[in-house]
């Protein structure tokens, strides 16, 4: 697929958001954000909720692709995900379908496989294909994102990749994170792929970096033209001289989604 020349990036406001309107144009994307927050410096953002069907129309309205960011990221009472992550990601595809977009890039979530124990050493790592068990509201509603992405594939012929995003920052912030980090280079170098990749369908792949620690397989990814080029390891050290190691009598030790199988989750994650 050519490269998009005008990219509709919702959740624009947020962290992710805010790193990708930095490095996306750095590939050629004229980018059109949204976002419920004004985007600061940015006075020809669209700021709407994803509940404004209307404001959604305008969004899609002649853009070439959709990097789909926008919703809440955390866990939350099941009705405000259930409005912005559920209802507020159909919203957006059927915008796009009405459209005539192409392709979507849907960020879910690691915590759409969150109750998944993460591999010890020498086990195989995760594939793509492991059964969903979302660890929290907010990983249901990634799961919902990813089955809603298929039904739009298999029925309208709208694209989406998938991406099962790890934890993107800048730098790791724990030692759980050396396994499911992705650097925001990396994560642009990833977006950049599913948004190019040649007959896509409905793809799932992980995001992250090639961590010495990785917990998932990144075939599906590599397999989109994705070369990651970060490794967590760096950081290794420090955190674990603040934090320890990990400890295996800790569900959110031992567990893709960390924090977020405690009931309730714990923050920070």
């Amino acid at each position: 697929m050519p490269t998009p020349r005008t990219l509709l990036l919702t959740g624009a406001a947020g962290g992710l958001g805010t790193l990708m309107r930095s490095l996306l144009p750095e590939y050629g994307y004229e980018l059109r954000l949204f976002d419920v927050r004004p985007v600061e410096g940015e006075p020809d953002a669209i700021t709407a909720d994803l509940g404004d069907k209307d404001a959604l129309r305008a969004a899609v309205r002649g853009v070439d692709a959709v990097l789909h960011l926008a919703g809440i990221s955390l866990e939350a009472p099941f009705e405000k995900i259930l409005r912005s992550n559920i209802e507020g990601t159909y919203n957006l595809y059927e915008a796009a379908r009405e459209a005539g977009v192409p392709r979507i890039v849907f960020a879910s979530s690691n915590h759409a496989v969150g109750f998944t124990p993460a591999p010890t050493a020498g086990e195989p790592l995760i594939p793509v294909g492991t059964p969903r068990r979302p660890d929290t509201f907010y990983g249901l509603s990634k799961a919902f994102g990813e089955d809603l992405a298929q039904l739009y594939w298999d029925k309208h012929g709208l694209e989406t990749v998938s991406v099962r995003i790890g934890s993107c920052f800048a730098e790791p912030a724990d030692v759980r994170m050396l396994s499911v980090w992705m650097s925001p280079a990396d994560g642009a170098r990833l977006f950049h792929a599913a948004l190019t990749a040649e007959e896509v369908g409905h793809t799932v792949v992980y995001g992250s970096s090639a961590n010495t620690r990785l917990w998932w397989d990144l075939s599906s990814a590599r397999a989109l033209g994705y070369e990651p080029q970060d490794d967590s390891e760096q950081f290794a050290a420090k955190l674990i001289a603040e934090h320890g190691e990990l400890d295996p009598a800790k569900p959110a030790h031992t567990h893709l989604g960390g924090r977020f199988v405690d009931d309730p989750p714990v923050w920070p994650y």
